[in-house]
This record gives C-alpha cells, sequence and structure tokens, in this order.
C-alpha cells in the first residue's frame, strides 16, 4: 500500500513557496592539482545563488548523508563495502576518475543524500535541487566517470519503495548518456530512464535506457530543442509519472571542453524551462541535480547551472495550474 502519496493541488498556491537547495560543498573532495574535474564550480555556484537575491541563506541547506540501506537499494554490497574501506583496486579507482579518500566516500554520500532531501522537498513544495549531483554513470557494482554513487537511482528507489511515488521518471540532459543509471533501473518498471545525449561522446559503450535520444557532434539549439520537445512528450505518455528528477547538464553547451555539442547559453535556459514547465504543467515535483559541466571556462559552467536554478524558482513563483492537461 502506497503512503503519504502526494496529491496534487489543483488550486493556486495563496504564496509562492521556498524553493530549497541542498548544498555539500563543505565536503570537499581533495584532488591533485590540475585534475580535470571542476570542484570550484560548486561553491561558485552556491555564492552565485546566495547573491541573486532569490534565495536566502535559509533555503540553502545541508543534506544528510545516505545511508548504508538506501545505497543498498542501488548498489551491490561488496562494492559499497571496498568504496568504503578504500580497498577498490587501482584498476577500478581509474574509471572513477578519482583518488580514494575517506573526504571522497562522505562526499558522495552527501551528495546523494542532498538529491534525495531534495526529492523529499519537493513532494511538498514542487521543486527542489541539490546543487551537485547527477552521477549517472555509477554502475550497481563499480562507479565510471568521476561517479561512485548513482544519486538518482538511490532517490528513485527510495520514493518508490517508501511509498513517496508509484512511477518516477529521470529526465537526463546531461551530454553523456546516463548509463549507470539505465542499468540499476533496467528491471524495474516502476522507473523510466530518458536520457537525450551525444552519439559519438562518452561512455563509448552505450547501454538501453528505456528512451534514449543520441545527437550527432555539432547539434545546436534549435535540432536540440525539436528532439527534447517530442522525447518530452513519450516520456509522459510512456511512464505517466508522479514524480521526475531532473539532471540538468551544463555539458551540453557550444564551449565545453567534454561536451561535442552546440547549445547556447540561451538553448540551455529554454531547455531547462521546457523540462521544468512540462513537470509543472502536470503537476509533477520535479528534484533537480547539477550533473556535469567542464567549460573552458568554469564561470560558464556556473552561469548555467544558476540559470536552471532561478528558471525554477521562477516557475515555482508562478501561479500554480488548476488542473493538469488532458
Amino acid at each position: 500500500m502506497l503512503r503519504s502519496l502526494r496529491q496534487p493541488n489543483l488550486q493556486p498556491d495563496p504564496q509562492p513557496k521556498r524553493m530549497k537547495l541542498y548544498y555539500t560543498g563543505q565536503f570537499v573532495l581533495p584532488l591533485p592539482p590540475g585534475h580535470r574535474f571542476p570542484m570550484e564550480k560548486y561553491s561558485r555556484l552556491r555564492d552565485t545563488l546566495a547573491a541573486s537575491g532569490h534565495f536566502s541563506e535559509a533555503d540553502i541547506l545541508v543534506p544528510p548523508a545516505a545511508t548504508d540501506a538506501e545505497i543498498l537499494r542501488a548498489h551491490h554490497p561488496d562494492y559499497l563495502a571496498r568504496m568504503a574501506t578504500g580497498t577498490l583496486d587501482p584498476r577500478e579507482m581509474r574509471r572513477i576518475g578519482f583518488p580514494w579518500s575517506p573526504e571522497m566516500v562522505e562526499r558522495s554520500r552527501r551528495s546523494s543524500g542532498a538529491t534525495l532531501a531534495a526529492c523529499r522537498a519537493a513532494l511538498a513544495e514542487g521543486m527542489a535541487a541539490n546543487l551537485a549531483g547527477g552521477t549517472h554513470h555509477a554502475h550497481h557494482d563499480f562507479g565510471s566517470g568521476f561517479c561512485v554513487f548513482n544519486d538518482g537511482a538511490i532517490a528513485a528507489l527510495a520514493l518508490l519503495d517508501e511509498g513517496l511515488a508509484r512511477r518516477v521518471a529521470i529526465i537526463d540532459c546531461d551530454v553523456h548518456q546516463g548509463d549507470g543509471t539505465a542499468t540499476i533501473l533496467a528491471d524495474e518498471p516502476r522507473a523510466f530512464t530518458f536520457s537525450i545525449h551525444g552519439e559519438r561522446n562518452f561512455p563509448f559503450d552505450k547501454q538501453r535506457s528505456d528512451l534514449d535520444v543520441e545527437l550527432p557532434d555539432g547539434t545546436g539549439d534549435a535540432a536540440y530543442l525539436a528532439a527534447l520537445d517530442g522525447a518530452l512528450e513519450q516520456v509522459f505518455q510512456r511512464a505517466e509519472p508522479d514524480f521526475a528528477i531532473y539532471l540538468a547538464g551544463a555539458d551540453p553547451f557550444e564551449d565545453d571542453r567534454l561536451g561535442r555539442l552546440k547549445l547556447t547559453k540561451v538553448g540551455l535556459a529554454e531547455r531547462d524551462r521546457r523540462v521544468l514547465a512540462a513537470c509543472r504543467q502536470r503537476q509533477i515535483p520535479v528534484a533537480i541535480a547539477m550533473a556535469g559541466g567542464y567549460a573552458r571556462e568554469i564561470g560558464d559552467t556556473v552561469a548555467i547551472h544558476a540559470t536552471t536554478l532561478l528558471t525554477a524558482r521562477r516557475l515555482m513563483a508562478a501561479e500554480t495550474p488548476r488542473e493538469a492537461p488532458a
């Protein structure tokens, strides 16, 4: 039996609700000098949002760490145990791309906890966000591509198993396929995985999501948004979700070092608006995770992520539709 299932409120909210942001930047993952992962973007994103005038300090919260029980819904016990104790072999750590440290494990737990906390907040308020997360390359029994634990899969399975949602859609707009999410949730009929990504980009051994849209190198705003529109219609028709997790990767940006697509900042902002407005129109709560972003100028990545969250905040402040579309 479902417990505490959110029923949509079909009347306008008398006052706009506050949007909660979950921040894990104080749990620093120590990296060697020159490492290509842009850890700095998280603290800069928090500072940008705090200075925007749209979020107060009370809106930016430190999440609890994901527990072993929550992580084990998505990951193998042996993988969790060896990750926690630092006994993965060098090849496994190279696949992840980070050096092992207790701080790395704690940050990964906190980042998964942040997406789960954002999901719980979104059930009450419509939208919430993790200022990190989107670690969609982590598989059931191994990590990969800067991803240790799969926060989206962990959160989706928690919502489903706790009876807080009947059907969860993961809308993955990172430039790289959400291969780990696809494999972890492949046999979970209550979860629907959608990934729109570069066909020739990492991971080179693609997995099968419930819906994959693969785009050629150089795809720009117009073609991307047309493909996204068609895919979103399929997601809502096929999945019939009552909750969504949105991976708002900044890496389709035209000046991203790892992206290979050609979206402008304007195009990415419109992508965010279309995804979030589609969820809001249907009264579907949505939790947002930042996912990837590797622009040559880190300020571009920060600006793209900030626009995602400011777009969400504006949509939250708008009047709730009286009824969902037929």
